[in-house]
């Protein structure tokens, strides 16, 4: 099952308080895509905001999804489909590396972002800035600062949103790497 994107289905950026369910609730979804994938899947991690604790976040559960490949995607988009999830195949233009599906009523409650788990620079990226964010809370507190200010100024425009907080996820990713030892 797929479905287009359209301007005017798409949600405004809200921003709201950390939300002590959101670690059950990627729990129990996870669960859901280990069954649905079985055979598939390689890793699920959840990543973005809602991911560590205290932070300010859109209300929206980002699961980062590692299968073997993306090759049969129509069997992978028919398991996620069975589980509630809508495939959106026109997000591929931009990043052909990834499957993109979201689930909720009305406004969306999850999204899937699945790549082959050998796509180390995209698994280990949001890895890193998740892991970075639960053990620095300045950064964490700036981040939250930042996307606040950003959901006002592209209350309408989740691409501006994004595209705007691009450069401050660059910077903490970099100095994570830099201080890891190698």
């Amino acid at each position: 099952m797929s479905r287009r994107l359209s301007a005017g289905e798409d949600e405004p950026v809200v921003i709201v308080e950390y939300d002590l369910r959101w670690p059950a609730m990627f729990a129990e979804e996870a669960a859901r895509i280990a069954i649905a994938l079985r055979g598939h899947l390689l890793g699920t991690e959840h990543i973005g905001s809602t991911a560590v604790e205290g932070l300010a976040a859109k209300p929206v559960i980002d699961i980062q999804v590692g299968v073997r490949s993306l090759q049969p995607t129509r069997e992978l988009v028919g398991a996620m489909a069975e589980i509630g999830y809508l495939y959106f195949p026109e997000m591929e233009a931009d990043l052909p590396d990834r499957r993109y599906f979201r689930r909720g009523e009305g406004r969306r409650t999850h999204q899937v972002h699945m790549v082959e788990r050998t796509n180390a620079a995209w698994w280990d990226r949001h890895v890193i800035f998740r892991d970075w964010l639960r053990t620095h809370p300045a950064d964490a507190f700036a981040y939250a600062k930042l996307k606040r200010r950003l959901a006002d100024d592209h209350r309408w425009d989740r691409t501006g949103y994004t595209e705007a907080k691009s450069e401050f996820i660059a910077e903490v990713v970099e100095r994570a790497r830099a201080s890891t030892p190698i």
